[in-house]
């Protein structure tokens, strides 16, 4: 008898979570906890979930994870209010019910060969660049390097880092005070004259550390990102020049989020030719080579 079970079936949930906490940010902002213990017990860094802003507004809207806690069932998100329904949902109050559905789609892959990742995120892709961070850094034998940039003021207040990283400007020590507490490695990058900041692409500073590294170095070394499609191209492009092995979270409007309704199809290459990929289930995380051919 053939198989015909859906894949992510058993591991989409549906909950009423209850929001914990709720707070607002420069840049229009938005850090939400709510308790989702099923949510909480198996996301993994990549994923994501599928909000009800508010019964007001039927289409729900697909959130990155930030991170989550199996042990108290917390799920955070980091969101930006840009239109109806995260501006419907920045108005929900702590004590609330929120219907999710998640964690939905394929999450990064840890490459233990590649003891020296590099994670890289942007805007909208800070999220889940912070829930990677933080798987790895539970793991003694990978230590990665985190870069984040933005264009409207960090969601949090930079602090000086305390870990000196070779091949980074001496002027460049913002960090992120949760990267800090994990003693991860890490740097803040902008073009808006933050201090502390590196003054440039988030690529740019990427430059700086790879060129750092001697050829034994950068053979531990694998990209991972998220952003808006420009950078992630422009990280691509990167790692094809330094014949890294890179993976890519991409970020697409969607309806159903469960791959119905194929709304949010991408061009990916694959060995037999160029076909359509939905981000939310056969995604949101791919080979960058597969989505930006040369």
């Amino acid at each position: 008898m053939t198989n015909t079970k859906k894949p992510h079936r058993d591991t989409i949930f549906v909950e009423d979570a209850e929001i914990l906490s709720h707070k607002a940010f420069d840049g229009d902002q938005f850090l939400l906890r709510v308790k989702a213990p099923e949510c909480a017990a198996n996301a993994r860094p990549g994923s994501f979930a599928h909000l009800q802003c508010s019964p007001q507004q039927p289409l729900r809207r697909p959130i990155s994870i930030m991170r989550a806690s199996p042990a108290d069932g917390c799920v955070d998100f980091l969101y930006k209010r840009v239109g109806r329904g995260t501006t419907l949902l920045s108005e929900r109050t702590v004590g609330e019910s929120l219907s999710i559905m998640g964690p939905i789609g394929n999450p990064f892959q840890i490459h233990p060969e590649y003891p020296r990742p590099l994670l890289i995120g942007g805007g909208v892709g800070l999220p889940p660049m912070v829930f990677l961070a933080e798987t790895m850094y539970q793991n003694q034998e990978i230590k990665p390097f985190v870069i984040l940039g933005s264009e409207v003021p960090f969601p949090f207040k930079p602090q000086p880092s305390a870990t000196i990283i070779t091949g980074i400007p001496n002027d460049v020590i913002a960090g992120m005070p949760l990267l800090e507490d994990w003693g991860v490695a890490n740097r803040l990058t902008s073009l808006q004259g933050f201090p502390g900041c590196f003054q440039g692409y988030v690529t740019d500073l990427a430059r700086h550390w790879l060129d750092s590294l001697d050829e034994s170095a950068r053979n531990e070394v694998e990209v991972l990102a998220c952003g808006p499609h420009p950078m992630l191209e422009a990280v691509s492009k990167l790692c094809q020049e330094y014949d890294l092995p890179c993976q890519v979270s991409l970020e697409e409007y969607m309806a159903c989020g469960v791959g119905g309704c194929a709304g949010c199809v991408v061009p990916i290459e694959t060995a037999d030719g160029t076909t359509m990929k939905r981000v939310c289930v056969d995604g949101p995380v791919f080979n960058a080579r597969d989505v930006f051919s040369q």
